[in-house]
């Protein structure tokens, strides 16, 4: 006996939109990530030859700049946004090995959460309010979930 989903109308009839300007190049666009609010898009690309995280905003359509977040000599990647965009964590490889970092969009810069993290990390996520950081970790051997406190600053 099968179940009908009434929520299921239609599922085939629905097309994904890809858009562009901005948001879409010829280089792979990966890792999309909302802010809580649904403003904001972050996402990582290779567009100048190396991993970058970008910041799209939904409601202007148009990319927003983030001064001293990426870096020509590592990669940014795995981007995750707080509720109102303000806060951007993910992975760097700016000291040699992946660390999870958290950029504060009004400060212009970024803070290292896993300096004394051995292994590798992946994954970040950052709670709606920028106060906490979960990530996986493999310090232990396998693969473990990390929670970091990340203080917020006005």
């Amino acid at each position: 006996m099968g179940m009908m989903l009434s929520s299921c109308r239609h599922p085939l009839l629905i097309t994904p939109e890809i858009p562009t300007g901005g948001l879409n190049t010829k280089s792979p666009e990966e890792y999309p990530t909302y802010s809580g609010d649904g403003r904001y898009l972050a996402f990582a690309s290779e567009r100048k030859g190396h991993r970058d995280i970008y910041l799209f905003d939904l409601q202007e359509k148009r990319l927003v700049s983030l001064p001293n977040l990426n870096r020509r000599d590592s990669s940014q990647d795995q981007p995750g946004l707080s509720f109102d965009g303000r806060y951007l964590v993910y992975v760097s490889t700016e000291r040699g090995k992946p660390d999870v970092m958290v950029y504060d969009r009004n400060k212009q810069r970024s803070t290292l959460l896993t300096a004394n993290v051995r292994g590798s990390v992946r994954q970040p996520t950052i709670t709606g309010d920028g106060s906490q950081v979960a990530f996986q970790t493999s310090q232990l051997g396998e693969w473990n979930i990390a929670i970091v406190d990340y203080q917020t600053t006005p």
